[in-house]
């Protein structure tokens, strides 16, 4: 019984989880911030129908990201991600090799704050650059797609659309973010300080704490936010994530960034809006043309990944069709 227990305790407590990034300790903020907007723009609808709009709430789409979410917390809550997770194993064997080579003269450097606030910026910004090329193979490698797709073929984007994720695809990333920041924080242990501790805030990274605080749940809304130009070079805003679900061809393998644009910057993949665009979300062809809603239910956004990875990995490595029937998705370009 002490899975089931493990499942109703971490679905309930959900709403109050910090690393949950629509849990209450963020939305109200967000209902805060969004007041702000809605005063500053001319209140321009009634606040309640202009903050969570009926269309977009009672959507099939947001009820097919509701239960994805529950399914990969349950998923959670009995570990099946867990034994994809070892940071700790790749920054130990790390440290240990480094602290061989140094010979006996190697000691641990001192915990202080400031190194401690150090070493939680750095694990910030390589997860995010981990999370960039992890979110950037996902829809350039033919057989990752349409796992990914199921995040794409949101209809309309809500707060809890970042938790509609295909199982396979929190597996490649849990993966990466193993390898990349796992090296980078034994390095780090090494050289910076000598335990793994960060700053947190109920057990998360305080600058995700900070992130999802000051408005990360817009990136998945209806509602327009821009930094300006200038700072979209810097950080990913609400509006360029946006873009990035976009189904317009113009808008095609942009902005991959989690929180930095700087990655999206130097691999010239940046899309910073001039002013607000009115888009439609979804995925397209490669000429731009929206496709009907390929995940309409959790068990199609479960199991029709798997059939369409399966088949293209029997075109790249077998006998490919030689028309094939329906162009390739919009953010997937060919191999």
């Amino acid at each position: 019984m002490d899975w089931f227990t493990d499942i109703v305790t971490a679905v309930f407590r959900a709403p109050i989880d910090p690393g949950i990034r629509f849990a209450l300790i963020y939305i109200a903020p967000t209902i805060a911030l969004a007041f702000i907007i809605w005063l500053a723009r001319g209140r321009p609808a009634p606040f309640l129908s202009w903050l969570v709009p009926k269309a977009v709430y009672t959507h099939k789409s947001n009820w097919v990201d509701i239960k994805l979410f529950l399914a990969n917390h349950i998923l959670g809550a009995v570990g099946f991600f867990g034994a994809v997770v070892f940071i700790p194993f790749v920054a130990f064997k790390v440290v240990v090799t480094l602290a061989a080579f140094s010979g006996d003269g190697y000691a641990l450097p001192p915990v202080t704050l400031g190194r401690t606030a150090l070493l939680t910026l750095i694990i910030v910004v390589v997860n995010d650059f981990s999370k960039y090329w992890t979110h950037r193979i996902c829809h350039e490698w033919q057989s990752l797609w349409p796992f990914h797709a199921v995040h794409h073929s949101a209809d309309v984007l809500t707060p809890v659309t970042v938790a509609r994720v295909h199982p396979v695809e929190v597996l490649i990333r849990n993966i990466m973010a193993s390898v990349i920041v796992g090296i980078v924080q034994g390095l780090a242990l090494y050289a910076l300080v000598g335990q793994a501790n960060l700053v947190t805030i109920g057990g998360a990274n305080v600058f995700y704490v900070a992130f999802n605080a000051l408005g990360s749940n817009f990136r998945h809304s209806h509602i327009w936010v821009s930094y300006g130009r200038v700072l979209e070079h810097f950080l990913i805003s609400p509006a360029q994530h946006q873009i990035h679900h976009s189904a317009a061809k113009k808008h095609f393998n942009k902005n991959y960034g989690s929180i930095f644009a700087l990655w999206d910057w130097m691999f010239d993949t940046l899309y910073i809006p001039e002013s607000y665009e009115d888009l439609t979300y979804g995925v397209a062809d490669r000429q731009g043309n929206l496709k009907d809603q390929p995940h309409p239910t959790l068990r199609a956004a479960m199991v029709l990944p798997f059939v369409e990875s399966w088949q293209a990995l029997k075109e790249r490595f077998g006998t490919k069709p030689e028309a094939p029937a329906d162009p390739a998705p919009s953010q997937h370009p060919a191999e």
